[in-house]
């Protein structure tokens, strides 16, 4: 097996995964270490870093899900990436520019974006793509020893994992299709979404911004068949409104300790717009924006409540759909193509007409049966299985390193960042990019938070670095803290 040693006098830092959360990481920990402070690896198999799964895809119906204006790679230029737009003059698809003047581009094009910052860097030496995928991550005397899928090893003393999209979970109704040619459990699979009969019956497992992005695939390409889609409660992403003012709610001042309480305030703040002419969307906003500081706030009990109870509530006004997408659905839904159905899947089976599938309405006690051509899981990541599903984060869970969250939202980690081991005590080496954070931090899926999150890790290994390994109160400087209250790096340590 080939070995990549450690640089002698050059600490090494292995980020795995160069999707937007690793590739945030390595662009801000190398803007904030002197030249040469540090060898920074990021493990990614795909030819580019910062596409991942969202910003790799090449379907021009997936659009970025807020105006472009809201996305940037640094978190205090949040118009950075328009300007990148305007710049360097990239073309972009009819239909991009709405008629309130936001620009919704291909996500790809975001992707590209990314891409162009981290290039003068790999270039330059300070990052290194190295082109491959972790399968495994060990102890190895005080640093780590990464296994590739090449068979070569990297050795490394501090690792951040910054994978964070697992496969959906195919529901147990339909686990007897497993195999099926007619049965997609990938919904990022564009090649078998497009190759959907265009008159089919189609089920689509979800209504969420994943099953959106299937029916604008299959509008772009002529579909005259039927759609349903089918979740438990049956709720649309909603879309973007227009804020005339902002809220005058402020959920991070004295934060509520229980999840109802949390509720009847964004409620309240709700109603207050509402009686100053102002819809739901700049109340929603402000809770997005002080996530971490009312995550914090709340005790494990409540995050639980939370969680079961509200959270498909806010990922329906949270994660908004681009007005070009809204509109095809909306179109499809008055045009009879798409039903949205509140439903409970019972069981499935196939045929060589089709796949039978039986499911009972929200609200009846009677159980309908109807056969479609293809179902289409678009449930999202399964981070509850997050452990079983990647290899390296496997064998980090078998040596003791590293645990589930409890609410099953990815990682359990405290600061913020740093893993929990099965002990219970916090590494100093071993932290978490990205979404998989949130069971610590919060609201950590859009890029706003992701690039936040990826400043303060940043900050904090710099200093790390910068200090020799020195105790984390030593370490870690201002930058690193909370903006809000939130619960960044506190004295958490087990």
């Amino acid at each position: 097996m080939k070995t990549e040693p450690p640089a002698a006098h050059r600490p090494v830092v292995a980020i795995l995964g160069g999707g937007v959360s690793g590739a945030a990481t390595a662009f801000h920990l190398a803007r904030a270490l002197p030249a040469g402070e540090a060898r920074i690896v990021v493990v990614e198999p795909r030819a580019t870093l910062g596409k991942g799964l969202a910003y790799a895809t090449e379907e021009p119906s997936h659009r970025i899900n807020v105006p472009a204006t809201k996305m940037s790679l640094i978190g205090d230029d949040i118009g950075h990436f328009a300007d990148w737009l305007r710049t360097e003059r990239i073309e972009m698809s009819p239909g991009t520019l709405t008629l309130r003047g936001d620009y919704f581009p291909e996500r790809r094009i975001f992707g590209q974006y990314v891409s162009a910052q981290l290039a003068p860097l790999v270039a330059s030496g300070a990052v290194r793509h190295l082109r491959a995928a972790a399968v495994s991550v060990t102890r190895a005397g005080e640093g780590y020893r990464v296994e590739l899928n090449d068979g070569s090893a990297l050795d490394a003393d501090l690792v951040v994992l910054a994978m964070t999209h697992p496969a959906p979970a195919v529901p147990w109704a339909l686990r007897g299709l497993s195999g099926s040619r007619r049965l997609i459990a990938d919904p990022y699979d564009n090649a078998r979404i497009g190759a959907i009969g265009l008159g089919e019956r189609v089920l689509i497992v979800g209504t969420g911004l994943t099953s959106a992005d299937v029916m604008a695939s299959l509008h772009r390409r002529g579909f005259r068949g039927r759609a349903t889609a089918l979740s438990r409660h049956g709720l649309r992403s909603r879309g973007h409104g227009v804020v005339t003012r902002g809220t005058t709610a402020d959920f991070a001042k004295a934060p509520e300790r229980t999840a109802v309480a949390v509720l009847r305030r964004v409620r309240a703040a709700v109603a207050a717009d509402a009686a100053r002419g102002q819809d739901w969307h700049a109340a929603l906003d402000k809770v997005r924006e002080q996530g971490d500081a009312i995550w914090a706030a709340l005790e494990p009990r409540e995050r639980r409540r939370l969680v079961r109870h509200l959270r498909r509530f806010w990922d329906v006004h949270r994660f908004r759909i681009a007005p070009q997408v809204e509109a095809v659905v909306e179109a499809a839904i008055a045009a009879g193509r798409l039903e949205v159905l509140a439903a409970r899947l019972v069981d499935a089976s196939e045929d060589a007409e089709g796949i039978t599938v039986r499911y009972r309405p929200r609200g009846e006690a009677g159980i309908r049966s109807e056969r479609f051509d293809t179902v289409v899981v678009t449930t999202g990541p399964d981070h509850s299985e997050i452990l079983r599903s990647n290899p390296a984060f496997r064998a980090l869970a078998e040596e003791g390193l590293l645990r589930e969250d409890p609410l099953g939202l990815g990682l359990m980690v405290t600061g913020g960042c740093r893993t929990v081991a099965r002990d219970g005590t916090a590494s100093e080496t071993l932290f978490v990019a990205g979404p998989l954070a949130r069971g610590d931090v919060g609201e950590l899926m859009g890029v706003p938070e992701v690039v936040r999150h990826a400043e303060r890790l940043a900050a904090l290994i710099a200093g790390r670095l910068t200090a020799r390994m020195t105790p984390p109160a030593e370490a870690v400087s201002e930058v690193a803290k909370p903006r809000r209250g939130g619960a960044w790096l506190g004295p958490r340590t087990r």
